[in-house]
C-alpha cells in the first residue's frame, strides 16, 4: 500500500471495491461435469444450473479500522516546543501556532512547517567556522580613500513566521544583501582611523538603525537584533603597523594627560592648604599688630591725660624712664678737655678709642682721673 496523499487513498478505495466484487472461481460451474454424473438435485439432468457461491465482502468495522490506520499514518498530530513556531497551512491559508505542546491536524488537508524563534547569527566578511576573510564582502573603501577589511556579525530573528515563509523566496539572502549595502554606505562616510579605532560604536549604531527601518519596509518577517564589528584592519601589513604606531602614540598621549591630571589633583590641594595657612598667619599677625597699636594708643591717651594734669612732673618721669632704658647700654668716658662730658653710645667707636689709648700708653702716661 502506498502513502501518496489523496492519490494513495483513491488507489486504496479502488482496490477495496474490486476486492469486494471478486467472485469465487468455481461459482457458476456445472458440478455434474466435474464428477461426470448427471444426477443431482435436479433428478439426474446434467444441464441444470448450480447455485453460485457468495462473493467475499469486507466487514464495515474492518473498513473503518483500515481508514483510521491510513488517517494516522498520514500524521494526525504534531508536537511543538518553546523554540519554534508552527505554520499550519489549510488549503492555501496559513496560520501561526506558537503555543508549545501537542497539536492535531487534518492529514492531507493540512500541512505544518516549523520556524525557529531563537536569535540567529550571520557572519558578513568572513567564514565563521574557519575565520577566513571573504575579500568581496570585507574589503571596502573609506571616506579618505583608504581600503579597510571589516568583519561584521549580524544577529536577527523571525518576527512573523508566515511572512518569513511566503513573503520572500530567500529572506536570509535579502537580509544579507541589504546589510552589505548599508555597511558599505556607512563605512564610506568615515575615515579609516575612525573605522579601525574610535568610530566603531557610531558605525554599528548607524547601520543597525538603517537596516531595521529597511526591514520594516520590506516586511518579510525578519527583525534585526544587533550588528557588531568583529574586526577592522588595513589590508596590508605596512599600513597595519602604521596604524598600530598611531594607536600607541594616542595611548601614550592619554597616559601623559592622565599623569598630568593626577599630579595637578595632588598639588592643587597642597597649594591651597599652604595658601590658607599663609592667609591665616597674616590675619593673625595683622590682628596682633592692631591690638598692639590699640594698646599703645590707649597707654598714650592715659599718659596724655596725666600730662595734661601735671605737665612738668610727667615730663621728668618720662625723661627718667627714657634714661633708664638708654643709659645701661652706654659707655661714658670723662676727659679733662675743658670739663666737657662726651657720651659715646657706639661700641665699635668706643673699642677703637680704647685700642688707640692702649697704643699710646707706652709712650705717655694716661690722663689723670680717667675711668
Amino acid at each position: 500500500m502506498r502513502r501518496t496523499g489523496q492519490g494513495g487513498l483513491d488507489d486504496l478505495f479502488d482496490t477495496l471495491k474490486s476486492f469486494s466484487r471478486k467472485k469465487d472461481p468455481h461459482a457458476g460451474m456445472d458440478t455434474g461435469n466435474i464428477d461426470g454424473q448427471g444426477g443431482g438435485n435436479s433428478g439426474g439432468s446434467g444441464g441444470g444450473k448450480k447455485p453460485k457461491l457468495p462473493g467475499f465482502r469486507i466487514p464495515g468495522v474492518l473498513l473503518i479500522l483500515i481508514l483510521a490506520a491510513v488517517y494516522l499514518s498520514q500524521g494526525a498530530w504534531y508536537s511543538l516546543d518553546e523554540d519554534n513556531y508552527a505554520v499550519v497551512m489549510t488549503l492555501g491559508n496559513a496560520e501561526t501556532v506558537s503555543q508549545a505542546g501537542l497539536h492535531f491536524k487534518l492529514p492531507i488537508i493540512q500541512r505544518v512547517r516549523k520556524v525557529s524563534k531563537v536569535i540567529m547569527g550571520m557572519p558578513i566578511g568572513y567564514v565563521q567556522e574557519t575565520d577566513v576573510t571573504i575579500p568581496e564582502e570585507a574589503i571596502m573603501i573609506t571616506k579618505d580613500f583608504n581600503f579597510v577589511n571589516t568583519d561584521f556579525y549580524l544577529e536577527y530573528m523571525v518576527s512573523d513566521p508566515v511572512k518569513y515563509l511566503f513573503a520572500s523566496e530567500n529572506p536570509e539572502a535579502t537580509l544579507k544583501m541589504l546589510a552589505q549595502s548599508y555597511i558599505r554606505d556607512t563605512v564610506g562616510v568615515y575615515n579609516v582611523d575612525d573605522v579601525i579605532t574610535t568610530g566603531k560604536a557610531a558605525i554599528q549604531s548607524e547601520i543597525k538603525e538603517k537596516l531595521t527601518n529597511r526591514m520594516i519596509q520590506e516586511d518579510i518577517g525578519i527583525s534585526v537584533v544587533n550588528i557588531t564589528i568583529q574586526d577592522a584592519f588595513p589590508p596590508t601589513d605596512e599600513v597595519l603597523n602604521a596604524f598600530k604606531n598611531v594607536e600607541n602614540a594616542k595611548q601614550g598621549a592619554d597616559t601623559a594627560v592622565n599623569n598630568a591630571n593626577k599630579d595637578r589633583n595632588e598639588k592643587i590641594p597642597q597649594a591651597e592648604a599652604a595658601c590658607d595657612q599663609i592667609i591665616k598667619s597674616a590675619e593673625a599677625q595683622k590682628q596682633a599688630r592692631i591690638n598692639e597699636a590699640e594698646g599703645q594708643v590707649s597707654r598714650f591717651e592715659q599718659m596724655y591725660a596725666e600730662y595734661s594734669k601735671y605737665p612738668l612732673i610727667t615730663k621728668q618721669r618720662m625723661f627718667y624712664e627714657a634714661m633708664e632704658g638708654i643709659l645701661p647700654d652706654l659707655k661714658v668716658y670723662i676727659t679733662d678737655g675743658g670739663g666737657t662730658q662726651t657720651l659715646l653710645p657706639l661700641d665699635t667707636f668706643g673699642s677703637t678709642v680704647v685700642q688707640a689709648g692702649a697704643a699710646d700708653a707706652g709712650s705717655q702716661p694716661a690722663p689723670a682721673g680717667a675711668r
